[in-house]
């Protein structure tokens, strides 16, 4: 089945004057115009592509990253506002719709927004919608303390900053456990650290365990690790003035931080560098 709104790994089936028609196991096809073919191809070869209905509602693939996919949340800009509602630009030719009725207030043109990404089922149409608070549930929350989840930056509160968590159920990140700038729209990776009774879900930027014996130094060096895919070339060996331009801090701080992590074994001391266990 070939699916709206999403990638789609697809076999290269024929040739045409208007480019490759792709198809999957149960005989469904589509076009991936010539623009967005590749140079060399084979025919069978595999290709993954996004599709969506093209300007005269006709599926239609193309190898374009989008910037939102089907039943996810992104922060887009609005390009033009119409009579009958707002586009966005998604990366693709076709600007995505968000009518009236799914906007939450209306929207302005060159403002950005977060938004939904769905579908109509009658019309395989995509639209966005910016009801956010509608779709996000908390009711049935399959999640699981000190579990890894993806999160998106949805505003800012007096407590800290409520977030999406897993494009589902929203979430909060207390003030006093953020140790770097976050801004609306953000997409980063947090942990589950509490369900409350009430269904709320407490999130934290670093991996859970840690609460016991962490400090904002060895935060900053976690969030660090974590920014740079669990490797830091840096080591309590290295020059004072290396670990204050990384970390602002002084190495005596740094090499105390250091060695709580590594008893904790939430790092492992490399001969080049830290790298995240």
């Amino acid at each position: 089945m070939i699916e709206i709104g999403k990638y789609n790994n697809l076999k290269i089936l024929r040739r045409t004057p208007f480019g490759l028609y792709l198809g999957d196991e149960s005989g469904n096809d589509v076009l991936l115009p010539t623009k967005y073919c590749p140079n060399k191809f084979e025919m069978g070869d595999e290709l993954k592509v996004f599709v969506y209905l093209d300007h005269n509602e006709k599926e239609i693939a193309t190898n374009i990253i989008p910037k939102i996919l089907l039943y996810e949340f992104a922060m887009l800009q609005v390009k033009v506002v119409a009579d009958v509602g707002a586009f966005m630009d998604w990366g693709l030719e076709k600007d995505l719709f968000v009518p009236f009725k799914e906007q939450r207030q209306r929207m302005e043109e060159g403002r950005w927004y977060i938004v939904y990404l769905d579908i109509d089922r009658n019309t395989d149409r995509l639209y966005a919608s910016n009801q956010i608070e509608k779709i996000l549930q908390n009711e049935d929350i399959n999640l699981t303390a000190g579990e890894k989840v993806d999160l998106l930056i949805l505003k800012e509160t007096d407590l800290g900053f409520t977030v999406i968590v897993n494009n589902q159920h929203k979430g909060l990140i207390y003030e006093n456990e953020i140790f770097k700038q976050l801004n609306i729209g953000d997409k980063l990776i947090g942990y589950v650290k509490n369900i409350r009774e009430d269904n709320k879900i407490d999130i934290s930027l670093q991996p859970i365990g840690f609460e016991n014996f962490n400090d904002v130094n060895t935060e900053l060096i976690l969030q660090k690790l974590s920014e740079n895919k669990g490797f830091l070339t840096i080591t309590d060996k290295s020059s004072p003035e290396e670990i204050y331009s990384t970390f602002g801090i002084s190495k005596k701080a740094f090499k105390k931080s250091l060695g709580s992590l590594y008893k904790h074994r939430k790092i492992s001391i490399e001969p080049n560098g830290i790298k995240l266990t």
